[in-house]
């Protein structure tokens, strides 16, 4: 028992619990899943569903992260991935057109890679800090995406271009498949091969693993090539829900929620040591406390406080102080109960 709740997982997992039993002790057919025309629907699926430009970010962001790095520009990317792509449908002779959409997912990713290759020659070659090297993205690639689109808001209806993020596979949403691929992938590359080694190395530090003949500069810059195409990627199924690029609305905060996910699950911004199952858990976190917020009926002015009052909460309970110092005060009253048991012995 003690070796599971020192799990690193072990408190993520509970917060995520403790939520979907609150939710469902509120509203019980939160739990429900029901198939229609061979289709699976319910709160729980479009939790899948809604989570997946997040998802697709936060493991960009977590792989960024172990190497002691940060991308402040994903929101940015997926808006001018989207807005790239929708542009291309939109001045087509036809947006339906299967083949149109292909072309316009290849460029918009081509354009996320090239905007990630960006960042990582900022960080990895120039040297610049990353917290500034991808402010500089942060702040002029909502303006790239809104010279794309002459600053309006392009609606395109796609029926192909669309399925992406409300079409269903093998009866689920194709955007959660979409997302489950990207994490299987992650999940491999960093995990089945010497590439997660490396990206630790690099995290825990940097010139102790230049020196032992890893190199550095490459593992950093794949980290934010890998974090721009995700986004990307994230952008395409986001303008696809909505149908439209909106510039200043697409991923907006989606970097601050992406950070919290990643910390949420259990990887220290201090780089190094990360975990992939640990941010799928953090990103279902949020997502699931958003739907909370919106089954217990928080007025949308007040939902922002509701969801920060419950986020410290859940990061206190995962502080590994507080852990501490529980066992701690634990630890001092059976000793002292054990004393005391001996004194009364004694006298007697």
């Amino acid at each position: 028992m003690k070796k599971l709740v020192k799990h690193r997982l072990f408190w993520p997992v509970v917060a995520l619990l403790t939520l979907i039993v609150v939710n469902t002790i509120a509203r019980p057919q939160f739990i429900a899943v029901t198939v229609r025309d061979g289709q699976l629907y319910g709160a729980l699926i479009d939790i899948l569903r809604n989570s997946a430009p997040l998802m697709l970010v936060a493991l960009g962001m977590t792989i960024v992260i172990a190497t002691r790095g940060i991308d402040l520009s994903v929101g940015a990317i997926m808006a001018v991935s989207g807005a790239v792509a929708l542009t291309i449908i939109g001045g087509s002779a036809d947006p339906d057109d299967v083949g149109t959409v292909l072309v316009a997912l290849v460029v918009a990713l081509g354009v996320a890679l090239i905007l990630g290759a960006w960042n990582g020659f900022l960080v990895a070659v120039c040297g610049i800090q990353p917290i500034i090297a991808t402010l500089v993205l942060m702040l002029a690639g909502r303006g790239v995406a809104l010279l794309i689109t002459d600053g309006f808001i392009t609606t395109v209806n796609s029926a192909p271009y669309s399925f992406i993020a409300s079409g269903y596979l093998v009866f689920l949403p194709v955007a959660f498949l979409i997302s489950l691929l990207a994490i299987a992938i992650v999940a491999l590359l960093e995990r089945r091969t010497a590439l997660g080694v490396l990206t630790e190395a690099v995290g825990i530090n940097p010139e102790a693993s230049r020196l032992a003949g890893v190199r550095s500069r490459g593992i950093v810059f794949s980290a934010y090539l890998s974090s721009g195409l995700l986004a990307g990627i994230a952008g395409i199924i986001y303008s696809a829900n909505i149908r439209a690029a909106d510039a200043n609305a697409t991923g907006q905060f989606i970097e601050l929620y992406a950070i919290l996910a990643v910390v949420l699950g259990g990887t220290s911004l201090m780089g190094g040591k990360f975990t992939i199952a640990g941010t799928v858990i953090g990103v279902l976190t949020i997502q699931t406390l958003e739907m909370t917020i919106l089954f217990l009926g928080v007025p949308p002015a007040q939902s922002p406080v509701f969801f920060a009052i419950v986020v410290v909460v859940v990061v206190v309970v995962q502080s590994p102080q507080l852990h501490r110092w529980v066992r701690h005060t634990l630890r001092s009253r059976t000793r002292s109960h054990t004393d005391s048991t001996s004194a009364a012995g004694v006298a007697r």
